[in-house]
């Protein structure tokens, strides 16, 4: 089945700590792709995979169905994919996925990217109580999910790389910052994400009728 990312692989991009501007020497290369299966494949009864791990280490890939599922559902892991400024291979199939990638967008944006943060909030919290450690790697990925999830709700454009905030994200995350210091800038960013949610220029509803269009030309093409 690896033979599907090896051959089919439609876009590939590099995510994590590399994408996002705060990598240090020995940072992972989290990378992160599209495959589209043979379109033939789909006329069995076994199924071509959703997902399939590897072959390279830290390389994780969707089928292109399934990725879109994801990105509809406001995924903001998936919808990075494909802002990612690293892309390290693009076909045919991937352009037209990503030149797609405003009609995933929606005001449910607001809610997964909150949610996300409101997730790591309480795994930092809970720590906390449990055994008086922070973990200030999870808060700093807290405040750089808030700070994207306004970014796209005010602009329609997920925001990947955080370089200019570079200094004070690795502060949070080496501890140099109080944890009360760290919380007060967390709930300033969720008041602020809020805000962009109550005024954003997004739909209701991501445009799946365009989606379908998508998906619909890249079946027909890999069906010759």
């Amino acid at each position: 089945m690896i033979e599907l990312v090896e051959r089919h692989t439609a876009l590939a991009v590099v995510v994590g700590s590399r994408a996002y501007g705060l990598h240090g020497p020995d940072s992972d290369h989290d990378r992160r792709g599209v495959f589209v299966a043979p379109t033939r494949a789909f006329w069995s009864l076994d199924k071509p995979p959703t997902h399939l791990d590897g072959p390279a280490d830290e390389q994780f890939s969707w089928e292109i169905e399934r990725f879109c599922t994801l990105a509809l559902q406001a995924n903001p892991t998936v919808l990075e994919v494909l802002w990612s400024p690293l892309v390290v291979s693009i076909t045919e199939d991937g352009s037209a996925l990503v030149a797609a990638r405003q009609a995933f967008l929606s005001r449910r944006l607001a809610e997964t990217y909150g949610s996300y943060a409101r997730d790591q909030l309480a795994k930092v919290a809970s720590r906390r109580e449990r055994t008086g450690e922070i973990n200030f790697k999870q808060a700093m990925h807290m405040v750089r999910l808030l700070l994207a999830g306004a970014h796209v709700l005010r602009t329609g454009e997920v925001l990947v790389d955080v370089t200019p905030l570079r200094g004070e994200l690795l502060a949070v995350k080496r501890g140099e910052i109080p944890w009360e210091d760290v919380a007060a800038w967390a709930g300033r960013l969720q008041d602020d994400l809020a805000e962009a949610a109550a005024s954003t220029p997004l739909p209701a509803q991501p445009d799946r009728a365009a989606v379908n269009r998508l998906l619909a030309a890249v079946r027909e093409r890999n069906l010759r």
